[in-house]
């Protein structure tokens, strides 16, 4: 399984994380705390401006079966269960309380030279998405299609390639229904400090318009990165990133729009703590 393609989903990702993981405006707070008895506890929060929400999720693992339950600051029930069916199979039932039209039944199969997800809504208009990459590890090519019963009309179709190896990844998407090509490519530059450089570019079909994304990432020391992005638009981030004991992390990120000198740069910072 190790030498099959990655999900559809993931085309692209290593370049798309390194632009835009881990940036964050508002304060977050998250704490997992986990078990060897198969049961695991989170909770996370977020302060954005004057509003604060926050959740609570438990997952609790037996044989072939992970269960996962979350409640919201707005008393919003979630619950995933998750089966192994046999190697490279699984399937998952997801719903949450009081939407009574959440209910979602996911496949995904994992194959040397496929990967393939699927997902029906489980209510009498479901809303049904699939989407494969065939190849292997290095090269995949692979699309996805969503497809709304209620209208009979498809709510995406979307296509991509990508090429990846260990020092450099390189992906081309045909998204928004075929309006909107992505070039992303990342390129790892001084292995033994982690600094690697990824940039994105996006032309709209329909009105000739393109933007992108430069980015890189550095790490300081074995416990400390620092990432800068800057896009067209004008806007320059950087983010730092530092584990300050075992698997906790605190990350500082800050946004400025040049082209905006009267407006104050956005600031958020997270803390996410494992004991």
């Amino acid at each position: 399984m190790g030498n099959g393609p990655a999900p559809f989903s993931e085309i692209g990702k290593r370049a798309r994380d390194l632009l835009t993981k881990d940036y964050n405006y508002d304060q977050k707070f998250s704490l997992a705390i986990p078990s060897s008895t198969g049961m695991g506890f989170t909770a996370t929060g977020v302060k954005k401006g004057q509003i604060f929400v926050g959740d609570i999720s438990t997952q609790y693992r037996s044989g072939k079966t992970i269960v996962d339950v979350k409640v919201d600051t707005y008393s919003n029930v979630s619950t995933k269960v998750t089966y192994n069916v046999v190697p490279g199979t699984r399937a998952a039932v997801s719903f949450s309380v009081p939407d009574h039209k959440s209910g979602k039944l996911d496949v995904h199969y994992l194959h040397d030279h496929a990967a393939i997800n699927s997902s029906i809504g489980l209510n009498p208009n479901p809303l049904l998405e699939v989407s494969a990459a065939l190849g292997s590890k290095d090269i995949a090519i692979g699309g996805e299609i969503g497809f709304d019963t209620s209208s009979s009309s498809f709510t995406k179709y979307n296509a991509g390639i990508s090429f990846n190896k260990q020092d450099f990844s390189a992906a081309v998407l045909l998204a928004d229904k075929g309006q909107t090509v992505k070039a992303s490519y990342a390129h790892v530059v001084n292995p033994s400090t982690g600094t690697e450089v990824a940039a994105e570019m996006t032309h709209r079909l329909s009105s000739f318009q393109n933007s992108f994304s430069l980015g890189s990432i550095h790490k300081i020391d074995h416990l400390t990165l620092v990432k800068t992005r800057f896009s067209d638009d004008g806007k320059v981030a950087i983010s730092s990133q530092r584990e300050w004991r075992p698997k906790s992390l605190v990350t500082f990120s800050a946004e400025y729009d040049i082209k905006a000198i009267i407006t104050a740069p956005k600031c958020g910072i997270s803390i996410a703590l494992k004991p």
